[in-house]
């Protein structure tokens, strides 16, 4: 009841619902800083309120654009706050809604990051909460990077006397789908500084994008952050931190989230385990890896068939076969039954170490317990084979392998590819490069490479150019060896031109020609006894910034020796090699002179 008082007389009057909320919103808004309209007193009404409101309800047969094409222009945003705040004639939420997007689309209307929130604020309190995430989620793009602090103002001021926890979900959400990951994790603190209730989903949503597209150290500090403000902890989360700091090799941060785990009142699964156990074997630390898995069975977690696999890899990554075994023995009394990954890591210790008479002994087991070796295991135990130069062995694999019905793939002709040619069996590599192409598989630099090698070796040298370019052709780089090898086997078969020839293609696919490729055309030319040739292209190197080794001194030593007075050559070769620098060389060369003049 209010009393008002006329004169000496006094009246009591009943204000209206409406009019009590005019009261309200006069005085809550009036401390305020930012520029605010008021609105009437309370026993008046707000002509402009009450045309918008009119030209909202006949909006179906009379559009709004032709109604409030007067006021369109003196309108501002303070009118639509108090006209969404008041409702003095109780337009629906839905209507109130469609007048808002109504004057997004018609300048020179602007709405202002207040209007926006009160529009949230009022849709949430009337259960609009996709239309209202929706809004949310266009200011947030409009304002862009760095506005969580003015959005998050604006919210808090417009708020009235309902909670803001989806307003808070929602805000942190559209800052993550956005990309603005530093003002989603701002968005929390301030919510944190306000002592707000947790959003929940937000920070939910937020940390799973940040495991996904953030470093872990930037994740770890975000999920510790929001588990001290209440935020229920995961083991599952611990792990996914756990794996992300172990693959980049941050094996001290893992082991603190590891202990972590217990901080905070959970249990350490045998994924935690097997994930602290894997990081710390890749990282060469076998001995903590054991510790963690006596640890493991001291608090009832028994080791899986995953925690042997990466303990016995670790062991063989140390030529420990002997233990290796022993754990795989250990494994098996266990009632474990070991896995593909198992024995192909198994295999291929033994393989690399030399061992394989144990691979082959393991590969027979694998068969008597009735398991099928898959295509991994079947081209581990053949690359073993091809590098020991057992190549008829490894051929019986390949036809094992189509009878169980595996294909060969590009790994197992390139490793054939590669034994051939080591071998210097090149018609049974070329066979093999011959059905690769039949079967579509394409070669790779490293069967190029591997074939380059192979022909150089024999002296099939047109052959070797011949796949160089093919190679070129394919879309590959070859690497300066590979070059060096086919000039230098030009070189040795006294084309010296074609290996200056290579040479500038080299030089043209972008290639900066090293010592060593240098040294094999000096070579060539002091072989074919061209010394001014020869020391030109040594004036070109050091022109070029390439540095000359003892060996290219050596060669020119040598090539000009044979030019020189026999009584000269010992003395000349007992100081061969003991050449410091270019100016020793050009000494030495002079004496050669002259000593050739005398003659």
């Amino acid at each position: 009841m209010l009393t008002l008082e006329i004169g000496r007389k006094s009246k009591s009057l009943t204000p209206s619902p409406a009019q009590l909320c005019c009261f309200f919103f006069f005085f809550s808004s009036s401390s305020s800083s930012t520029p605010w309209y008021s609105p009437p007193l309370p026993h008046q009404e707000d002509p402009i309120l009450t045309t918008l409101s009119q030209a909202i309800r006949s909006s179906q047969t009379k559009p709004l654009h032709i109604s409030l094409k007067k006021l369109l222009r003196s309108l501002t945003p303070s009118h639509v706050i108090n006209l969404i705040t008041l409702n003095p004639h109780s337009l629906s939420p839905l209507s109130l809604l469609s007048f808002f997007n109504f004057l997004s689309s018609h300048p020179p209307f602007r709405h202002t990051l207040r209007s926006y929130s009160t529009m949230a604020h009022f849709l949430i309190t009337h259960k609009m909460f996709h239309q209202a995430r929706s809004l949310l989620h266009f200011l947030v793009s409009r304002k862009g990077k760095g506005s969580a602090s003015s959005v998050f103002t604006s919210i808090i001021e417009t708020k009235g006397t309902h909670q803001c926890g989806f307003v808070f979900d929602s805000l942190m959400i559209a800052y993550t789908d956005l990309g603005f990951v530093p003002d989603a994790i701002q968005c929390f603190r301030l919510v944190r500084k306000h002592k707000f209730k947790l959003p929940f989903q937000g920070c939910k949503y937020l940390l799973d994008r940040m495991m996904k597209i953030s470093s872990p150290i930037v994740s770890l500090g975000f999920y510790l952050e929001i588990l001290d403000y209440g935020f229920s902890p995961s083991v599952y989360n611990f792990n996914i931190l756990m794996h992300k700091l172990c693959r980049v090799g941050q094996i001290k941060d893992a082991q603190m989230v590891f202990n972590e785990i217990g901080k905070r009142g959970l249990l350490a699964t045998v994924v935690s385990f097997n994930t602290l156990i894997n990081g710390y074997c890749k990282s060469g630390n076998l001995e903590e890896g054991f510790r963690l898995k006596i640890a493991m069975e001291d608090s009832g977690i028994r080791p899986d068939v995953f925690t042997y696999s990466v303990l016995i890899n670790g062991l063989c990554k140390e030529s420990r076969l002997e233990d290796a075994n022993g754990l795989f023995e250990e494994m098996c009394d266990r009632g474990l039954v070991p896995n593909d990954v198992t024995f192909t890591t198994l295999i291929d210790g033994q393989c690399k170490n030399g061992r394989i008479d144990l691979a082959m002994t393991t590969f027979e087991q694998i068969l008597s317990k009735g398991l099928k070796p898959d295509l991994v295991m079947f081209n581990t135990l053949i690359n073993g084979l091809c590098k020991a130069g057992d190549l008829k062995e490894a051929k019986k694999l390949i036809a094992e392998m189509s009878l169980r019905g595996l294909k060969p793939d590009k790994f197992t002709y390139t490793i054939l590819l590669d034994g051939f040619c080591k071998e210097g069996n090149m018609e049974l590599a070329v066979e093999i490069r011959d059905e690769m192409v039949k079967h579509g598989i394409e070669l790779d630099n490293v069967a190029f490479t591997a074939l380059i090698s192979g022909l150089c070796r024999e002296g099939r040298l047109i052959d070797a150019e011949r796949t160089l370019r093919e190679m070129l052709s394919a879309g590959m780089r070859p690497d300066d060896a590979t070059y060096t090898m086919v000039i230098d086997g030009f070189c040795k078969k006294s084309d010296v031109k074609m290996g200056f020839k290579l040479l500038k293609e080299m030089q043209s696919d972008g290639h900066v020609p090293g010592v060593i490729t240098y040294n094999v055309l000096m070579n060539g030319l002091c072989k074919l006894g061209q010394m001014k040739n020869a020391n030109m292209l040594l004036d070109a190197m050091i022109n070029l910034g390439v540095v000359p080794d003892d060996i290219t001194y050596n060669i020119l030593l040598d090539g000009h020796c044979k030019k020189a007075n026999p009584k000269d050559v010992n003395k000349l070769k007992s100081e061969m090699g003991l050449v410091a620098d270019y100016a020793s060389y050009n000494s030495l060369i002079s004496e050669i002179g002259r000593s050739s003049k005398h003659r």
